[in-house]
């Protein structure tokens, strides 16, 4: 008892010489902040132009532990594949949804954050975290480093890669913003595994009705994973789902598409067949697109 209230009472001495130090220091009227015109690479030039001032986005590729999940162990982005990445990261995530649906629309609702990490984190599970959204205005990109050449000009290692995880994530913004019909959640509910999804068999996850195992571990990652796939896979990619899924299982991933369809059109005026439409022809050019010059 005695040692807490010497504490105080120093506190209390500490207190008054603070009060007194500050009310007999005079103020300088310079700002405290660097009025300096920020210095900026090409890269960093090409991202005000392209990220920032169309859409307000800070796109950062210079790691920065505070804005990174510290639960894992991240190592920066290479810069000349990040501004790869950042090339078709607009052209494949932010053009479709802007012809389709409008530019504000995309202004309005895609995050104000993007962060670039050169490696994905990995799970207790020893799965991979190639993406992740956090609370509507930050989403991460991981796995920079593992481009190549010839990955950057495939679709669907890119899609593998990232294109899904762009547009999961996107979903997963929008369900935060908008929120969807709740009677989604039932349509598989006694299915739903939680972390146990990485021991399911791709075939039984469609037999049960969705699109993949991860859909399994609870109905926001199923509904995002639904919607991903289909919109960055081609009639015959989902048909052949729907065929490994069987009767049953075809039939229920066909009622959750429909909600989604559902949502998409009613809480965001966006048709989703059309975006995959985009969606699949861009994938078809990215392979023509100059990486290697900023304009």
């Amino acid at each position: 008892m005695k040692k807490y209230l010497y504490l105080v009472a120093s506190a209390c001495l500490c207190c008054g010489a603070i009060l007194q130090s500050c009310g007999e220091s005079k103020l300088s009227g310079d700002s405290i902040f660097s009025t300096e015109a920020q210095k900026r690479n090409a890269f960093d030039q090409w991202l005000y132009k392209n990220y920032t001032m169309p859409y307000n986005i800070d796109f950062q590729y210079r790691l920065k532990t505070e804005e990174t999940d510290k639960a894992y162990n991240f190592v920066p982005a290479d810069s000349a594949k990040t501004a790869k990445l950042a090339i078709i990261t607009k052209f494949m995530w932010f053009d479709p949804y802007a012809e389709t649906i409008g530019l504000d629309f995309v202004k309005e609702n895609v995050p104000r954050i993007i962060v670039a990490v050169g490696i994905p984190g990995y799970t207790r599970y020893r799965t991979e975290v190639v993406g992740s959204a956090e609370g509507g205005y930050k989403v991460t990109l991981s796995k920079v480093n593992a481009l190549t050449d010839d990955l950057l000009k495939d679709y669907h290692s890119m899609t593998a890669f990232y294109f899904h995880t762009m547009h999961h994530e996107f979903m997963h913004i929008l369900n935060q913003k908008k929120p969807y019909d709740e009677s989604y959640d039932n349509i598989s509910r006694a299915d739903y595994v939680s972390g146990n999804w990485t021991s399911v068999p791709e075939k039984r996850a469609y037999a049960l009705g969705f699109v993949s195992p991860y859909s399994m571990e609870n109905p926001a990652e199923d509904i995002a994973e639904l919607y991903s796939i289909y919109v960055t896979s081609t009639p015959d990619e989902w048909n052949n789902i729907l065929k490994a899924a069987g009767n049953k299982g075809a039939s229920t991933i066909n009622r959750k598409l429909k909600m989604v369809r559902d949502y998409m059109k009613n809480s965001w005026n966006a048709d989703i067949d059309l975006l995959r439409n985009a969606v699949l022809r861009r994938g078809g050019k990215i392979s023509t697109l100059d990486l290697n010059s900023l304009n």
